[in-house]
């Protein structure tokens, strides 16, 4: 952004600027690394973790893959655990792995973005627990990112609620969060940031969009579109 003021800012609409946070505001992708983090302290079974790194393979390979498989099998191994200790064990994973894989660049530009006045979410196919802790660790305004099911008594059911928050559903939820927040027509989506070709429609969105250490696939996209690419790896 270089120190310029969101172009919404000359208006009554309120800027939002959109953080990926997997390899964009963090190294490495947080459901790989939950994945290994909970079968180290055995919270995760042999089987379950053979699934979901069957699971990975195939969404690497671009094969069909239902997304909310993934979720199921750690939620599902987590079903002994009350609501709270699953909560306090995202937390205890979050500040244990992620932390320490902050980008010093995403945390700084996420600053200059808010001191020229736009609002910071974080939105992520990741636990809303997690991109909470996320948004708390980088001072963010928002987050959205996929829900878990609770049944009546308020225990985790080990299904996922709506939709993964992946592809069209990143802008479906922005979109969301953004109209409860400030009305249909009170914002703009001044910059989003992503690092992988599932975020090309976010990027679309945005006036500004940004492609952040992006695989080959965005990257192709990006210079075809004209997007500016950063590398935050550096940090």
């Amino acid at each position: 952004m270089n120190g310029k003021t969101p172009a919404s800012a000359d208006t009554d609409r309120q800027p939002v600027a959109v953080f990926d946070l997997d390899g964009t505001c963090i190294s490495g992708q947080s459901g790989s690394l939950i994945a290994l983090w909970l079968y180290k302290r055995g919270y995760l079974s042999k089987r379950a973790a053979l699934g979901l790194l069957w699971w990975g393979i195939r969404y690497e390979l671009h094969l069909p893959n239902r997304q909310e498989r993934s979720r199921e099998l750690i939620f599902g191994n987590l079903s002994s655990y009350s609501p709270d200790q699953i909560d306090r064990i995202m937390v205890e994973f979050h500040q244990e792995v992620m932390v320490p894989r902050y980008r010093r660049l995403a945390v700084e530009q996420i600053g200059r973005l808010k001191e020229a006045g736009c609002d910071i979410v974080i939105i992520s196919a990741t636990f809303e627990v997690i991109a909470r802790e996320a948004t708390n660790f980088l001072g963010a305004d928002g987050y959205v990112a996929t829900k878990m099911e609770k049944d009546a008594q308020g225990r985790y059911t080990g299904f996922v609620l709506g939709d993964v928050i992946e592809g069209t559903a990143k802008v479906k939820a922005v979109r969301s969060w953004a109209d409860q927040r400030f009305g249909a027509d009170g914002w703009d989506l001044e910059y989003a940031y992503g690092d992988h070709y599932s975020d090309v429609e976010l990027l679309q969105q945005a006036k500004h969009p940004v492609a952040v250490s992006p695989g080959p696939n965005l990257r192709r996209t990006a210079a075809k579109c004209g997007w500016p690419v950063v590398n935050w790896k550096v940090c």
